[in-house]
This record gives structure tokens, sequence and C-alpha cells, in this order.
């Protein structure tokens, strides 16, 4: 059973940088895609980046383009989120989700595994 654990979350000042981890355990993790969401209180989850299985394709929400990159390292099982410029408007519990196969890249129900989310707190 595939296991997602994501990590760096925390409060930062508008401006400053975060960077979320995701170990991805108990699977091949070169054959998932890989995707971050964001949950704010009151609000929808909602899709923030995705990167394919390769690594050849990487894919943003348009509020966060620019300012967030998405990587991964299959060596290490991980998927990474650098967030920079980072805005009050960032603040969200933020989930990692694995999907075997993407058709939108940005639906929820595409991912197969999430992990338990990390929150991050941007204070103005």
């Amino acid at each position: 059973q595939v296991q997602l654990v994501e990590s760096g979350g925390g409060l930062v000042q508008a401006g400053d940088s975060l960077r979320l981890s995701c170990a991805h355990s108990g699977g091949a993790f070169s054959t998932y895609h890989m995707g971050w969401f964001r949950q704010a209180p009151g609000k929808d989850r909602e899709f923030v980046s995705t990167i394919k299985r390769s690594g050849g394709g990487t894919y943003y929400a348009d509020s966060v383009k620019g300012r967030f990159t998405i990587s991964r390292d299959n060596a290490k099982n991980t998927v990474y989120l650098q967030m920079n410029s980072l805005k009050p408007e960032d603040t969200a519990v933020y989930y990692c989700a694995a999907a075997r196969i993407l058709h939108t890249l940005v639906a929820s129900t595409e991912y197969d595994y999430w992990g338990q989310g990390t929150q991050v707190t941007v204070s103005s």
C-alpha cells in the first residue's frame, strides 16, 4: 500500500520561502505522477502543481505559476514543492497525492493516494 508523508510546513511571513517534501513508500515511486493540492479553511481542495512520473512535465495553477516549483527525486522516492514569494492567500493545508493515470491533471479524483497534509500559514 502506498503511503505519502508530507513535511516542511510552518508559519512564515509574506515574501518568505518554504520547501515542502513528500516521502513516498510502499510502491514504485517512479511509476506515479505526483501532485500537490491545498485546502484553505472553508474552501474546496484545489490543484497546485503536478509533475509527471518521468519528471519531464510540470504543471502549475495560475495562482502559483512563477513562484512555486515542483520537482522529484526518484532515487529518494520524494517529491518537493519549493514555494517562494509566499502570500497570505497561500495559507492552507498542503497535500501530496499520487496517481497512476492522469487525464486532466488537476482533478483530485484522478489521484489514487493522499498524504495527511502539512499546514502552511503565511502572515501579512
